[in-house]
């Protein structure tokens, strides 16, 4: 068993990877607000369907930027959340990944939907970014 770090330790690291990102990357994204907590709340759950809290590692809350507008800007900042109790899980099943890498791959996902892009769109850019760095 792996040692279980705090939220606030999960905290760190998904800021982290956050500001890991290419300074162009974080630019063009704006102003994004980055919480862990241990579980999805109960209503977010329910808004998306989601029966078991431990299926939901990660989510964003926001107006994507394809669709913001300065004419009717976004009143929240948007949100990234982790959640930590099925992220431990997921590391639990995945030897292969270090906890850092997990949380920087659901930072970069949920990033992904601030900028309007698709599950699709983020499979085939991360699969060509892993490409690129084995090679």
């Amino acid at each position: 068993m792996r040692d279980t770090p705090d939220l606030q330790t999960f905290q760190k690291l998904a800021e982290d990877a956050y500001t890991g990102l290419p300074v162009e990357f974080r630019r063009a994204a704006g102003r994004i607000v980055i919480h862990v907590q241990d579980i999805a709340d109960r209503d977010v759950l329910e808004e998306l369907n989601i029966v078991n809290p431990m299926h939901l590692t990660g989510l964003y809350q926001g107006i994507p930027l394809i669709h913001d507008s300065v004419t009717h800007p976004s009143p929240d900042d948007p949100r990234i959340f982790l959640y930590r109790k099925p992220l431990l899980a997921e590391l639990e099943t995945r030897p292969d990944v270090t906890l850092t890498e997990l949380i920087e791959h659901v930072v970069i996902h949920e990033l992904g939907h601030h900028f309007g892009w698709s599950d699709e769109e983020m499979h085939r850019l991360l699969d060509e970014a892993e490409r690129e760095d084995r090679d």
